[in-house]
This record gives structure tokens, C-alpha cells and sequence, in this order.
């Protein structure tokens, strides 16, 4: 059989016209995680991140995370001995945005724990921000789950 050359054009164009409409339909089943919902609020109030990092980057240590089986122990450096630390921990995924988790920080001896069962087998950045001593404070550090 012999395809004579327009009927091989319209081949090709049906084709590449499938191969599109293939393409555009399976990216609207994708689904597209912000790292913030409030991301420009945050991006205005950067400056904070800033300051409160350099602030971190003065002390004689950074806040050392650990896994352990049943835990992730936060500990904060000796220069916070005794001071009441207030501020939070974000557990940030940025795989999925429901595997990321919030915790307030609540130390005892300088230290935290948090339940392994409440963090999921992932890559975390985590994200601390915490005020002692009349200072803020910031630090992100990477954390390994699998």
C-alpha cells in the first residue's frame, strides 16, 4: 500500500495534536504545592530572618538535631542555659505540603524531644525561630527521616 505525501502530513498532525492534548491533561491532574500561602507577607518581613539568623550565627554553637528511634532531640546551645526559650519548630517537606508539622518549642534541660510518630519518613528542612534573652533568633538546619 502507498500513502501518497499529504496523507503522511495529516499522520503527523493528528499525532502531534494527541501528543498535546495528552500533555495538557495530564498537568492538570498534577498537583502543585506553595511553599507558603502567604509567601509575599513573608518575602515583606524577610529582613527579620535576616537579623535573627545573624543573631544565631554569633552563638558558640548551633542547636544540634538528633534522630533517635522514638524521637527527634532539639538541643539548644549552653549559651541559653536557664533562659526561657519561647518560639516554634517547622518541619517543612518540600515533597508534600501536608507532611509538614508545627510544634511550639517547650524545652526542659536546654533540650526538646519530639515524637517520631508525629514526623513522617521524608527529607525535612527544618526551620527554628525562637526568642531568648530579648533576642530572635533563626536557624535552618536539614534532617533525613528515611
Amino acid at each position: 500500500m502507498h500513502i501518497n505525501w499529504g496523507a503522511k502530513i495529516a499522520i503527523l498532525y493528528i499525532s502531534f495534536v494527541a501528543l498535546i492534548v495528552t500533555l495538557v491533561v495530564s498537568s492538570m491532574h498534577q498537583k502543585f504545592d506553595l511553599v507558603s500561602n502567604d509567601y509575599y507577607n513573608q518575602e515583606i518581613a524577610y529582613q527579620h530572618v535576616i537579623d535573627a539568623s545573624k543573631n544565631q550565627a554569633a552563638l558558640s554553637a548551633p542547636i544540634s538535631l538528633l534522630k533517635h528511634d522514638n524521637d527527634v532531640t532539639i538541643t539548644f546551645p549552653p549559651d541559653f542555659k536557664g533562659a526561657n526559650i519561647t518560639g516554634t519548630i517547622q518541619f517543612y517537606s518540600p515533597v508534600d505540603a501536608s507532611l509538614d508539622r508545627k510544634f511550639d518549642i517547650a524545652t526542659a534541660n536546654n533540650s526538646m524531644a519530639i515524637n517520631s510518630k508525629e514526623l513522617r519518613k521524608t527529607n525535612y528542612k527544618v526551620k527554628i525561630s525562637w526568642l531568648a534573652n530579648g533576642k530572635n533568633y533563626y536557624q535552618e538546619t536539614a534532617l533525613n527521616l528515611n
